[in-house]
């Protein structure tokens, strides 16, 4: 490995700043200000099957271009399977391992793993490929080949820290481009994406991801070879080159709008943000929105925040009241709706915990499926105390 070549910036980067921007920041504020203010609370996060895949695919990838093979036959085949599934193997049990410590979580799926053993063998593909060894099955690849692929890496999962402290990426993959003549002629940043790949190009946000590990890259890297960026789709294995001007310049003009605040930020409710965020039950704003008609109710889903009327864990039956707000901090009233709803696995699970806490307070339902009358909670549905934030807790 060639990471001594990289200037990363400084190690300690924290210290010279109380936050750092980074990609998921950056887009989490532009998406709904109020959102990244609650995703910096220290709030308990939510994990789901999607996370456990990518985090095992990209862990996995780093220790296998990390293992030493230097001192092994260049013409042994047949190893590069046995130990990208035993590496895969241990690195899910970890995942797993934290996904059933995380309170809050979705159903675990077995057959999800599957999917990681698919997407790790094309990440490896992939990597082959850009050492110009294809048209090969994993079996086949000798230790030499995968030697070649070595020598292309200069490091992988690497932090990047701006001199100032303000802005920070990780990277993936620092790969070396090369000529058909295997001559360096630049670097290539990789971010590996184990989610649904685009159509045709790359979305605004993760051109712009992409960028920011280009042009953090060049920042502190004054002598740079020329750079271009990936994005390395596994499901497909196609890849995206990022293109378009330095985004330099507006990330540090975004730094300067992330410091965290007594006061919640503004809130700018719309489907898109509202419906894949983890923190509605802390917002009084989403709620605002979902009775004031800023947003839609779903006709299969919803979300709703409510107080328990009767509970029955042993059938796992529950009747709600609907409460709607009284208020524009969280304060609520009777709506005179309700609602009957069969409870099982997770939700079922918080529900009991709650009650066996003591807990008597309005509750944020998560995902409630509608069958006519009756609503149904499992594992795509959780149960959180509502519990509103006016005033920062950090």
């Amino acid at each position: 490995m060639e990471a001594e070549r990289i200037n990363w910036g400084p190690s300690n980067g924290y210290e010279i700043q109380d936050y750092q921007l980074s990609p998921s920041s950056w887009n989490r504020y532009e998406e709904c200000p109020r959102k990244y203010w609650l995703s910096r609370q220290g709030l308990p996060k939510k994990i789901g099957m999607p996370i456990v895949i990518g985090n095992a695919v990209h862990n996995s990838v780093e220790e296998i271009c990390n293992i030493e093979i230097s001192d092994r036959n260049p013409s042994e085949k047949d190893w590069l399977p046995k130990l990208s599934s035993e590496i895969l193997s241990n690195h899910w049990q970890l995942q797993k391992d934290i996904f059933f410590a995380t309170s809050r979580r979705s159903g675990w799926k077995k057959k999800s793993y599957t999917k990681a053993k698919e997407g790790l063998d094309k990440a490896l593909l992939m990597l082959l490929s850009q050492a110009k060894i294809t048209d090969i099955d994993l079996p086949e690849i000798t230790i030499g080949m995968w030697n070649k692929v070595r020598d292309i890496i200069l490091a992988n999962e690497g932090t990047l820290n701006s001199e100032c402290g303000k802005l920070m990426g990780r990277l993936d993959l620092l790969l070396k481009d090369v000529d058909e003549q295997d001559n360096e002629i630049g670097w290539i940043v990789v971010d590996l994406k184990t989610g649904r790949p685009p159509k045709d190009s790359l979305s605004k946000t993760v051109n712009r991801q992409l960028r920011f590990y280009r042009d953090l890259l060049i920042l502190i890297n004054p002598n740079h070879p020329p750079i271009r960026t990936e994005g390395w789709y596994t499901s497909n294995q196609t890849m995206h080159e990022a293109t378009g001007s330095s985004v330099t310049e507006d990330a540090f003009g975004a730094w300067q709008s992330i410091e965290l605040t007594e006061n919640p930020f503004q809130a700018t409710p719309n489907e898109f943000s509202c419906g894949f965020c983890e923190w509605k039950a802390w917002c009084p704003k989403w709620l605002l929105a979902i009775h004031d008609d800023t947003l839609k109710r779903h006709k299969t889903f919803n979300d709703e925040v409510v107080t328990l009327i009767n509970f029955d864990e042993e059938v796992g039956m529950a009747s709600f009241k609907i409460m709607v707000p009284d208020g524009i901090d969280g304060e609520l009233r009777d709506s005179e709706k309700s609602f009957g709803a069969f409870l099982s696995n997770q939700p079922l699970d918080q529900l009991r915990e709650l009650q066996n806490n003591g807990y008597e307070g309005p509750l944020f339902l998560g995902s409630t499926r509608i069958d006519g009358e009756i609503r149904h909670m499992g594992d795509w549905s959780e149960i959180l105390p509502w519990n509103p934030l006016i005033k920062s807790i950090r």
